[in-house]
């Protein structure tokens, strides 16, 4: 199947109550373990490609490689930018061939926010590109994106509720109470900020920072009205504590197929435990 936006699952999403997983790409490991999850769990995917990952891989080949695996799953599958900075990164990826984006005006004034986002929305949809928009600050460390806990704010309610209403975004990030990277606790989830946001838009609530937030969290994020979570590290630490486990058994060791092989084959199975948690095998 070609690339779709993530508007293809909106519907779905809403009307079964479940979650489409964002597993983000960091080489071609990680693309082919997320396909190969998708075709095996039946489920609809996105593909989240951050800025860093993008300069380490290449625009061209990030596509290309996208688009190649979105042909051989035979499920619905959106190339998504993660965390997009600024009107150019956004507007090279729809010219590239991506099918969604994010922009992240998290970091402006909320009325910068707003005017910046309505800017890429006008532009994106008129060419059938799906757009994510983000309210408050996640803490965390992930790729290049680093915000300290205390520079971390949730979002205000009323907030993104206008947020949604003047830009339309189709899948709003709210902070509340998540954070990029793996956790140090538990993490304190605002369930009272998905519930009001998502009772008032139009649009599925995304949940960044997915990693190690606990089962029964997620489910009830979902419940409350989560339509897409976005999963990374757990993915980053199954592949290295994998090729760690090889070199360490095998430390003469050089073919990297021998240790990227076994890593690829334990990120599919972090992916596919997380489709069946969000709902999503099946649905494809």
């Amino acid at each position: 199947m070609p690339l779709v936006p993530m508007t293809a699952f909106t519907e779905d999403v809403k009307l079964h109550k479940y979650a489409v997983g964002q597993f983000n790409l960091n080489n071609l490991e990680f693309t082919q373990a997320i396909t190969e999850a998708a075709m095996e769990e039946k489920s609809p995917v996105i593909f989240g490609v951050s800025e860093g990952a993008l300069k380490y891989m290449g625009l061209d080949y990030t596509v290309a490689i996208a688009k190649t695996a979105a042909e051989r799953a035979g499920v619905p599958v959106a190339l998504h930018l993660d965390h997009g900075s600024n009107f150019d990164i956004v507007m090279k990826c729809i010219r590239a061939g991506f099918s969604s984006v994010m922009f992240d005006g998290s970091h402006h004034s909320f009325e910068d926010n707003l005017r910046l986002t309505k800017q890429v929305v006008e532009a994106a949809h008129a060419v059938g590109v799906s757009v994510e928009g983000e309210l408050g600050t996640i803490g965390g460390v992930e790729d290049d994106l680093s915000v300290d806990e205390e520079d971390a704010t949730l979002a205000n309610p009323e907030e993104a509720i206008r947020f949604w209403e003047e830009t339309k975004v189709d899948y709003l990030a709210i902070a509340v109470g998540t954070a990029h990277g793996m956790y140090k606790g538990v993490p304190k989830i605002r369930y009272d900020i998905i519930e009001k946001v998502a009772s008032n838009i139009g649009a599925p609530i995304v949940l960044h920072g997915g990693s190690g937030v606990p089962d029964e969290a997620i489910v009830e994020s979902i419940r409350l009205g989560v339509g897409k979570i976005n999963v990374n590290t757990e993915s980053q630490v199954a592949c290295t504590e994998t090729v760690r486990k090889v070199l360490a058994a095998k430390p003469n060791e050089i073919d990297p197929r021998k240790y990227l092989g076994p890593a690829r084959d334990a990120i599919k199975e972090v992916v596919k435990g997380k489709m069946r948690l969000f709902g999503s095998s099946n649905r494809a």
